[in-house]
């Protein structure tokens, strides 16, 4: 039994809670993958899987084996890095994630550190707040990109765990389509339109789509919203991707309410304006995070060295928050 490759498998398993899906992700056989896991469990003397007709969900002792995996694939990938990378030209993969809002500033990031570093290799991916939380825990995640509120919010515990770097503070934009034709401030004549502002109890009588009721980004506007004064808020249409906000704004009579950094995706639509959203003032931080007690990766090092890099923080900001007109 090939030990390393049997716990990327229960790593795979547990990420994709699906045993097909598990298996073509590791570029396996399903019946492969069973066996590897039963090898698996042979080896430990305990059942790591819980099996019906599909995948259960892992026993306790399951769990444990699991933790123990991520940190074992943790340390041979970062050994593995060591030996293959010269001085400064790190080689290897790196694992980041952001909340889905906060996507097109982390695709910016990962396209700007593999032009940094021909030898890295990002693997990007959405989660929502508590998948990315849990996944720096397991250390199935090297960096994401998330509300660093939340690990105030989640006591000292968490904040021993994590470290954190901020990068920017959203602000948040009403997106509807533009009423009448004519010049803005956006990024040219023919983009985008950044109208003049909106206060909160406005936009809720407004038409709507918003976020399904589990995505954190849901709770900010949901607060906001109890804080101007509007209560119940009905949406006209529910969704968990931040592509059908901006999307549904542009198919149909909706608006959206987006921070900075989804609206500046829609920039060259000339079609759609944003409008500040006040009353409340609502500002949420958003910062880099990754685990606080394991030795980074040569990859991981320089995208630490890279998302502090002055260059990169200005136009973090160019493309989030209040978002500069002539970014």
């Amino acid at each position: 039994m090939n030990l390393l490759a049997s716990l990327r498998y229960l790593a795979a398993l547990s990420e994709h809670r699906h045993f097909g899906r598990a298996a073509a992700a590791c570029h396996i056989t399903q019946p492969a993958l069973s066996n590897a896991l039963r090898a698996l469990e042979a080896e430990f003397g305990v059942v790591i899987v819980r099996r019906g007709r599909s995948f259960a969900g892992l026993t306790p002792e399951g769990e444990t084996v699991l933790a123990s995996a991520h940190r074992m694939l943790h340390e041979h990938e970062r050994l593995q890095q060591q030996l293959r990378s010269e001085a400064g030209h790190p080689r290897g993969h790196l694992r980041m994630a952001a909340v889905p809002t906060a996507m097109p500033l982390l695709t910016r990031f990962a396209a700007r550190l593999r032009a940094r570093h021909p030898g890295i290799v990002p693997t990007v991916l959405s989660m929502s707040s508590v998948e990315l939380e849990a996944g720096l825990d397991a250390l199935a995640l090297d960096l994401a990109l998330g509300y660093t509120e939340r690990m105030d919010a989640r006591g000292k515990s968490q904040v021993a765990r994590l470290q954190a770097w901020p990068q920017t503070v959203e602000h948040y934009f009403l997106l509807r389509q533009r009423k009448a034709p004519g010049r803005g401030k956006g990024t040219g004549d023919d983009g985008l339109r950044l109208g003049p502002p909106i206060g909160w109890a406005e936009a809720a009588v407004l038409p709507l789509v918003l976020l399904t009721p589990e995505m954190h980004n849901r709770a900010i506007v949901d607060a906001a919203f109890r804080a101007a004064g509007a209560q119940a808020v009905q949406p006209a249409i529910e969704t968990n991707s931040v592509l059908t906000l901006a999307l549904a704004v542009q198919a149909g009579e909706v608006c959206a309410i987006l921070p900075g950094a989804m609206v500046d995706t829609v920039r060259r639509h000339a079609d759609l304006e944003a409008l500040p959203l006040v009353a409340p003032e609502v500002r949420t931080p958003l910062g880099f995070m990754a685990p606080a007690a394991v030795r980074p990766s040569r990859a991981l090092e320089a995208a630490l060295a890279l998302l502090q890099d002055e260059a990169w923080r200005a136009e973090a900001e160019a493309h989030s928050g209040t978002l500069r007109a002539d970014a």
